[in-house]
């Protein structure tokens, strides 16, 4: 669990309830959402963003005492850091979405040089540093990239990933969590966090990796 998570509200403070629905689906491009980052000069393709779990695994809600903005914020006094602008526009567009990605994801979708709200690259990767340090996203490995998703208000969760596609799907599994327990029981080991990435294919790939039959090709 993320620094500030479950901590006591202040005065007159109502918990905020971040849901996390079963079915909404994000993918992620380079410029939008819905973008074509196939051109000669778009490199590797970025992991996209599946949330499509059925209701048994279900992500759930979780109940936290501070928005991200609030949670950064204390993160900053605690450092004796001020808030910038700059800052506050990548808060912005990390948090008004939720989706998996890398540090050149985003500045994909952020403002060009010269236009108002243009962060910096080194910018971009300095304060990405610290939304983790501050508990507000955890950073894992992936393809070679460093890639990002929100972890404040977030529940445990884990991923299938095509690597056809490069979809990441989401899922939470009791079982899942009941055997890590039970192994690490075993082992007299103290579990403090985990991270499960299945790599394979998706059902949408492997249906169209199949052959046609004789049948359906008449």
């Amino acid at each position: 669990m993320a620094p500030g998570q479950g901590a006591a509200c202040s005065a007159g403070c109502q918990p905020a309830m971040i849901s996390h629905g079963a079915t909404a689906l994000y993918n992620s491009g380079r410029r939008s959402h819905h973008s074509d980052s196939s051109g000669p000069d778009a490199g590797p393709a970025a992991p996209k963003s599946t949330l499509m779990q059925p209701d048994d695994f279900s992500l759930g809600s979780v109940e936290v005492s501070l928005s991200p903005e609030e949670r950064f914020e204390e993160y900053l006094q605690s450092r004796g850091m001020r808030q910038t602008e700059q800052r506050r526009t990548l808060l912005k567009y990390v948090f008004t979405q939720h989706d998996h990605f890398d540090a050149d994801q985003l500045i994909a979708r952020l403002p060009a040089k010269g236009d108002k709200g243009y962060v910096s690259r080194p910018t971009v990767y300095r304060t990405l540093n610290e939304f983790v340090d501050a508990g507000l996203l955890r950073r894992f490995e992936l393809d070679g990239r460093a890639v990002y998703e929100h972890d404040y208000g977030y529940p445990q969760h884990d991923h299938l990933y095509c690597t056809r596609c490069r979809n990441l799907i989401e899922f939470k599994s009791d079982e899942l969590i009941q055997l890590r327990n039970a192994v690490a029981q075993k082992h007299r080991f103290r579990v403090t966090s985990h991270r499960l990435i299945i790599h394979g294919l998706c059902h949408e790939c492997t249906r169209k990796s199949r052959p046609r039959r004789k049948q359906d090709r008449i």
